[in-house]
């Protein structure tokens, strides 16, 4: 029974993560044109802080689902942990999410899932808004309108 429920809290976890990371980009491509008296330089600017406030939730909300698994009993961490399990929880769930992995904490039981998990959308949405990002430069910056190749210069 737990696998099932695990799951099911692994798959919820993904989908809300998803969820917030789509309805984010999809603000702030509504709103950063609508910004004219902003200069389109910080527009950009103002899209990566955006960006990275989304991804800070987004951890947290699988550092939630870590201490709610653990509280199930689904599973526990183990290594170098302290006596603070909310702290662990979202210690791992950074680690994972950036696919930093440094592995002086583990999980255990079918929490174990969960970091893999995590580890995936963490990249996905990283790479979701790097490429999000890119298309907000190209339209925001105005040199990129003006940039010719040309493979004589020296200067790239």
């Amino acid at each position: 029974m737990h696998s099932i429920l695990t799951w099911i809290l692994n798959g919820s976890l993904i989908a809300l993560a998803v969820f917030i990371h789509y309805e984010t980009l999809y603000t702030l491509a509504s709103y950063l044109p609508r910004l004219a008296p902003i200069p389109p330089r910080y527009r950009v600017l103002l899209g990566v802080f955006a960006i990275l406030i989304a991804h800070a939730v987004e951890i947290w909300v699988f550092a939630l689902g870590y201490y709610i698994s653990i509280g199930l009993d689904h599973g526990a961490l183990y290594g170098m942990t302290t006596s603070d399990t909310l702290s662990d929880c979202v210690y791992v769930s950074w680690i994972a999410y950036t696919t930093v992995g440094f592995g002086d904490v583990v999980a255990s039981g079918d929490l174990r899932f969960l970091p893999g998990l995590e580890a995936l959308t963490g990249f996905v949405l990283i790479t979701w808004s790097a490429s999000f990002l890119f298309i907000e430069m190209q339209k925001f910056w105005p040199m990129s309108r003006h940039l010719e190749h040309r493979p004589e210069s020296r200067d790239h």
